[in-house]
């Protein structure tokens, strides 16, 4: 007697996100085992990451081809606002469509610039740079457009400001730390005054005596509620009352876990993340507590987040936070790879939901006041938007997990593989299959045309959100094989449209019992 189909479904395709540390038989369906080129949209669902698009129509000869590996933005009291980059040793002021160099004009020597791994800062309309063993930069529109110079050539400068690798504005002032010969210190200047550094309210923290099981040395510095973070390696310290910094305390120490990257940090408005020697960690302060618990977003990652990691060039890695798209972007140039950590909803497990993407490749990261997210890269300023890759395609790819379809000791002969897609136009996805954790993937090439779909709400998918005519089509293919575990996946060419997976149905019929 022939056996009857059955249909197993996976209604919300990879909508816990990449899961490559546990056993890949044991997940959960919305989990998945490659994610690449993909984001967690806001209804939960698996679809393609966005492109970017040149900023300045054409590169500056001063940068050619060289990476843009910092961006900052100034924002005036008057609501203009400035976006400075740098490459190739030099910096560089977006106007209009043009990156325009800017020069010396501090009236002196130029200093002298040797790499381009700047953080940058604003406070009081004025914007601030700092690396490791150079002169702390400022661009102030107030004095010039089109120059800077350095922050003892500013008018009453008074003092001594670190040459800093790390720096924060925060409370209405700066702060610094991370000086080659002294990474203990942390100095901060006079209220909105970047130019007094040993009067009124400016001052120092010496950190030795505070690090814990035989000391630290500072990475980074962040801010929240009132509270300076100063990041070890290692270790991370809260001090309390950091609006009046001459009468702050020590809150809490946090032991074990520090930050291991400068420009891994970001500020999401009610939390900090950072990469940890652990993986990418969230300081999440619970009020009612003295202690403050660490959740640990890159659970389901670690292992490979970690082994991408220990092969990047210290101070390379750059991060963003985006409100507007509600993630968090780590990037990994040696590998040319991002990891994407949604930050819409968390897992039980406090973990973020995580996809990758390895053909955008930003070297530096921005998110601007006005929430547009900026990328670093060779010769231009780009900004994270259309479904492009500037002019050219990627791949988007989703492969589910392993599965025994509910009957462990029966062979499984796939009949129907079915997916309905939200999105794309003109193109073909991809269907893929493999039995066994072999690896060896059977394919079907599915088209989505201009006129074979349907559209939400006036389909049997009634649902309120998708009445805008979003285009839906369900493809379809017709496996062959058999095998007692199964692994679907799911590929297409990116080109100008938005494309996500919204169901996934396998019809199957038992086979030999094993």
């Amino acid at each position: 007697m022939s056996q009857p189909i059955q249909s197993f479904a996976i209604t919300a395709p990879g909508f816990y996100g990449l899961n490559t540390q546990d056993s890949s038989l044991d997940l959960a369906s919305g989990f998945a085992l490659v994610a690449n080129n993909c984001v967690i949209d806001q209804y939960g669902r698996v679809g393609a990451r966005k492109g970017w698009t040149k900023v300045n129509s054409a590169t500056n000869s001063d940068l050619s081809t060289n990476d843009i590996t910092s961006i900052g933005e100034v924002v005036t009291s008057a609501a203009v606002s400035y976006t400075i980059c740098a490459g190739n040793n030099k910096l560089f002021k977006l106007s209009s469509s043009s990156l325009v160099t800017l020069t010396y004009g501090g009236g002196g020597t130029a200093p002298t610039i040797t790499a381009s791994n700047w953080q940058m800062v604003s406070l009081a309309g004025a914007l601030y740079l700092f690396q490791s063993g150079h002169d702390p930069l400022v661009f102030d529109p107030s004095l010039s457009t089109t120059t800077y110079r350095r922050i003892s050539e500013l008018t009453g400068y008074a003092g001594t400001a670190q040459l800093a690798n790390t720096a924060l504005s925060a409370y209405g002032r700066l702060w610094t730390a991370d000086v080659s010969s002294d990474k203990l210190t942390v100095q901060w200047c006079d209220t909105k005054l970047a130019n007094k550094w040993n009067s009124g309210t400016a001052g120092t923290l010496d950190t030795t005596t505070v690090w814990p099981r035989g000391g630290d040395v500072i990475v980074a510095l962040g801010a929240h509620n009132g509270f300076l973070f100063i990041f070890g390696k290692n270790n991370i310290l809260v001090y309390k009352d950091a609006t009046t910094p001459s009468t702050m305390t020590l809150q809490d120490v946090i032991t074990g876990i520090g930050c291991v990257e400068r420009d891994s940090l970001a500020y999401t408005g009610t939390d900090l993340i950072f990469l940890s020697a652990t993986g990418v960690r969230s300081a999440l302060r619970t009020v009612q507590e003295k202690s403050m618990p660490l959740r640990d977003l890159s659970k389901n990652v670690r292992n490979d987040l970690m082994t991408a990691y220990s092969n990047e060039t210290s101070g390379t890695i750059k991060c963003a936070y985006s409100a507007t798209e509600a993630f968090y972007l780590l990037t990994l140039p040696a590998i040319k790879q991002v990891y994407c950590f949604d930050l819409k909803a968390q897992l039980q497990d406090g973990a973020a939901r995580v996809t990758t993407w390895d053909s955008i490749q930003p070297k530096s990261l921005l998110v601007k006041q006005d929430g547009t997210l900026y990328l670093g890269k060779s010769g231009y300023l780009a900004t994270y938007s259309g479904y492009n890759d500037d002019t050219a395609t990627y791949r988007f790819q989703y492969y589910t997990n392993h599965t025994d379809l509910g009957a462990q000791s029966v062979t499984s002969i796939l009949k129907r593989l079915s997916i309905v897609v939200i999105g794309g136009n003109n193109q073909y996805v991809t269907m893929k299959w493999a039995y066994d954790f072999t690896g060896n993937f059977y394919s079907q090439n599915v088209s989505i045309g201009a006129n074979n779909i349907a559209y939400y709400g006036v389909s049997e998918y009634n649902i309120a959100e998708y009445s805008n005519g979003i285009a839906m089509s369900t493809l379809k293919c017709y496996p062959t094989g058999s095998g007692k575990v199964i692994q679907t996946g799911y590929e297409a060419d990116i080109n100008g449209s938005a494309l996500s997976v919204q169901k996934i149905e396998i019809q199957a019929k038992n086979g030999k019992i094993l």
